[in-house]
């Protein structure tokens, strides 16, 4: 049976077909629909979670495969930062049943904060490494990365992008195969698991010897293919990027590799002495390029395709033509740029009856400095609040605070976390602010939910990824009074006086204060208001409502003819009725929508 699948539904198929029992990870573009497929299409097999970050996903899913639960991980490719502690001790363990690792690459930046090339984990971890095309590779290569993993002991890393992720294709489906419903006790080998330096020196050794024997039998393994064409140029390739240079380059000879960490050096010798010229093409970093010149091959990459951003198949051409690989004439001239250029600019905004507008509303009235996140808040640095001046990683805003507070600048400052992004690495900075007597006011931006990745759960919340399983619920309140913050303040986020009061009493406060603010995402609601409306008799064009940035307050085609300017008016397609904008109205010009007068008619 055939299906058109997402890479990332391809792979939670092949999760189900790989026999895998337990699937973790954390929320992050450009992987998240993996375990949100998995939580709803085979929920029944296959046990899913949102764990509270990477590591703890990384050494559940250990804990599941050490005890004879094929398991599988997932993350984007700035969350294996977090999980690459436990990562590295895996593969030094090795396991019981098979444990794959799926880490999702973002080439272009669409959804991430650098462009970091995951490919260079895998030869610091000297863990087998595969890259999927595809949907189907991306089902299939979970499927063989599980049994590469159980042949050679040891955990499987599998590299995608944002392309294949969120791209469809055609996909020939499998079935899954009899899975244990029960195991035995819990292994106690200790010399295996346990990573103390007496074992781990006979573990390294271990794990030198296994990516020698994976590059052996990779020599002969059907996850290279050549496909020999005109031998004047020959490509080396892997991933996405062999379907662009196919487009490109239709009569060159092509070496696809499948596995990418151990590379096959026997083959690639032979390819590159049947050919011309030896071409590298990959995207980001040149590590396929750098191993390949090590073995003394004379290649061409990084000097022609640039390491920054995506190489799709109009750049690899015009790189080409430039480099005389192609004859320009063969270059179609696009129009692409010059439209996109044409186009008027829009900057990110919240969404209508965000939570988060009233604080950034005020933190831009008080002019503090403002020590920003990983989240839907991120878009309080953007017109018109202006109001987070640093980004830097999960849950560096409390760090970075805290510095701040050691700089002794003669200002107050203040940072933004959000809810979920505080379970996930927010607590350690903020024990360590109030351990070292910081002074600074950390904002937690409660919302219910991790909202920018598409509204998944974390331990502030009662829900889990199947949402027929019911989670415990952590209150953040007592969690952080338990840290031993003194001043904790918790307001309406949709009132904007109180939000207002509570930054200026935590800002008062000489310490670590916590200034929570709670109202749901307007996507948990799912309870949008009726629309307000605006008075154009009252209104005098002042325009205080525009400085709250909500997309549903817009310019109305009505002057004043005062000072010359057009009034408010309210998109009311848009408009949820939060309320925030008629707050900061000075005339009361935004009004909220009257009652409905209830029919006489019997």
């Amino acid at each position: 049976m055939k299906e058109i699948l997402s890479g990332n539904e391809a792979f939670a198929r092949g999760a189900y077909e790989a026999g895998i029992q337990v699937v973790t990870g954390y929320p992050g573009t450009p992987s998240s629909e993996i375990i949100q497929t998995i939580g709803k299409v085979y929920n029944d097999d296959i046990y899913s979670e949102w764990s509270t970050n990477e590591k703890v996903a990384m050494d559940a899913a250990a804990g599941a495969a050490y005890s004879g639960r094929r398991s599988m991980v997932t993350t984007k490719q700035v969350g294996m930062n977090v999980l690459s502690d436990s990562l590295l001790y895996t593969v030094y363990t090795g396991i019981e049943a098979g444990l794959v690792v799926v880490t999702a690459d973002d080439p272009g930046l669409f959804s991430s904060q650098n462009e970091q090339d995951n490919r260079w984990y895998s030869r610091l971890a000297k863990i087998p490494t595969l890259e999927a095309q595809d949907s189907q590779e991306a089902k299939d290569f979970v499927v063989k990365g599980i049994e590469i993993s159980e042949k050679f002991d040891t955990p499987v890393l599998i590299r995608t992008v944002m392309r294949v992720s969120h791209s469809k294709s055609i996909v020939e489906l499998g079935e899954r195969p009899k899975v244990p419903k029960e195991v035995g006790k819990f292994p106690r080998n200790i010399t295996k698991y346990n990573c103390t330096a007496m074992y781990a020196k006979k573990m390294h050794a271990k794990v030198e010897k296994r990516i020698l024997d994976i590059q052996e039998w990779l020599e002969t393994s059907d996850l290279n293919k050549f496909e020999w064409k005109d031998t004047k140029i020959g490509i080396i390739t892997a991933g996405v990027v062999h379907t662009y240079v196919r487009e490109v380059f239709p009569n060159a000879s092509i070496l696809k590799l499948g596995m990418i960490n151990p590379i096959p050096k026997k083959l690639i010798k032979d390819f590159a002495s049947k050919v011309d010229q030896l071409i590298i093409i990959e995207e980001l970093d040149p590590v396929l390029e750098e191993q390949i010149k090590a073995l003394g091959i004379n290649v061409q990459g990084k000097n022609i395709f640039s390491p920054c951003y995506e190489l799709l198949p109009d750049r690899i051409k015009e790189l080409s033509a430039k480099a005389g690989l192609i004859k320009a004439e063969k270059v179609p001239k696009s129009n692409y740029r010059k439209l996109l250029d044409s186009l008027p600019t829009r900057s990110p905004v919240f969404c209508p009856g965000c939570p988060h507008r009233s604080s950034f509303y005020v933190m831009n009235k008080l002019k503090v400095p403002v020590a920003g996140d990983i989240g839907c808040y991120n878009l309080g640095s953007m017109p018109p609040f202006n109001a987070q001046h640093t980004m830097g990683s999960m849950g560096a805003s409390i760090g970075v605070l805290h510095g701040i507070s050691l700089a002794k600048i003669p200002e107050k400052a203040v940072c933004t976390i959000g809810d979920s992004t505080f379970f996930h690495s927010g607590m350690p900075p903020l024990v360590n602010m109030v351990h070292n007597g910081g002074r600074g006011v950390v904002v937690i931006m409660d919302n219910s939910s991790t909202a920018m990745t598409g509204n998944q759960d974390h331990p502030g919340i009662d829900w889990s990824v199947t949402k027929d399983r019911k989670a415990k619920k952590i209150e953040i309140e007592p969690l952080v009074r338990a840290m031993g913050v003194e001043k904790i303040v918790t307001v309406n986020a949709f009132n904007v006086k109180e939000v207002k009061k509570g930054f200026e009493e935590c800002l008062k406060f000489d310490g670590t204060a916590v200034l929570i603010t709670k109202g749901e995402c307007i996507f948990v609601s799912r309870n949008p208001k009726p629309a307000f409306t605006v008075n154009t008799e009252k209104c005098n064009a002042c325009h205080a409502c525009f400085k709250v940035g909500c997309p549903a307050v817009v310019m109305d085609v009505v002057k004043n003819e005062k000072n010359g300017k057009f009034k408010a008016k309210i998109d009311p397609t848009l408009c949820n009725g939060c309320s925030v904008c008629s707050q900061v109205c000075p005339t009361g010009a935004i009004e909220a929508p009257k009652p409905r007068k209830e029919s006489l008619a019997e």
